[in-house]
């Protein structure tokens, strides 16, 4: 069974090139993507993973709101006891706010300039399916 990732920008972030680009490699690694679009909540996100039975869901961010945002996300499944899913993220992330988002429970964050290949194949070595 494929893996289920969703794919979302949360807050008011505008900018949705890269989320889209990461969405269609995933998608071309042969994993079924939802991507939420533009400025959604996180209580939007974690319902939408929920809903659509994933296994995963990536953040993109450019606004800056990374360390509010994503933490609350990584809260909100841990509230609904779906711990399980995994979180990584991607966008304008400074390196030294990378390792205190590893610490709230983000899995991984890929940073502008990170080759698809190496983020598809980290969403397949580290996302368990299911069957």
């Amino acid at each position: 069974m494929a893996i289920r990732v969703v794919v979302a920008k949360p807050g008011l972030d505008g900018h949705d090139r890269g989320a889209k680009v990461v969405a269609r490699a995933l998608r071309d690694a042969g994993m079924e993507v939802i991507y939420t679009g533009l400025h959604q909540t996180a209580e939007q996100i974690v319902t939408a993973a929920l809903q659509e039975d994933a296994q995963a869901i990536g953040l993109s961010i450019h606004s800056g709101a990374h360390m509010t945002l994503f933490p609350k996300v990584v809260k909100l499944l841990a509230d609904q006891g779906a711990d399980d899913i995994v979180v990584f993220g991607g966008g304008i992330i400074p390196d030294e706010d990378i390792p205190r988002l590893k610490e709230q429970g983000i899995a991984e964050i890929f940073t502008p300039g990170t080759p698809m290949k190496k983020i598809t194949d980290w969403v397949a070595a580290h996302v368990p399916t299911r069957a």
